[in-house]
């Protein structure tokens, strides 16, 4: 069994409710439906979310320690936080896959969400098309992680 730790950062716990012009209707039971829908045969999803800082950080550091490939929507972390940045490299420089996903596209946005400090050691990043983000980085996970 294959499992896909999927990490969600500040005021995601607030989908479907903040901002639904921005990031949609559906809440993160929406997508964790969705993903465990997609998730091939032997996949098992580990959705989580927290507005804490530090508590992400040590998620990041479980994914290491377990060998686990990361989804991560760093929310507004993705701007500021050098601690988040340096456990996110932590998982790639393991040998980890780490997808950095956003539901919005934040270059279309205010100036400053332009700029992510994870996406430098990230894999890869997959932004702009809501839950397909994460859809889009589970399939990228699987393919390469069966490679």
């Amino acid at each position: 069994m294959t499992t896909v730790l999927v990490l969600n950062g500040p005021n995601l716990g607030r989908l479907g409710s903040r901002e639904p012009d921005v990031y949609g209707s559906a809440d993160l039971d929406a997508l964790r439906t969705l993903l465990e829908g997609e998730a091939h045969s032997g996949t098992r999803i580990d959705l989580r979310q927290t507005d804490d800082e530090g508590e992400l950080i040590g998620w990041l550091h479980e994914a290491v320690d377990a060998r686990t490939p990361v989804i991560l929507n760093p929310a507004a972390f993705t701007h500021y936080s050098y601690g988040l940045r340096d456990a996110a490299a932590m998982v790639t420089k393991a040998g980890l896959i780490l997808v950095e996903v956003h539901l919005s596209n934040p270059h279309a946005r205010e100036a400053f969400r332009h700029t992510s400090v994870i996406s430098a050691v990230a894999t890869g990043v997959i932004a702009g098309f809501g839950f397909d983000s994460y859809r889009l980085a589970l399939d990228l996970v699987a393919r390469r992680s069966a490679a």
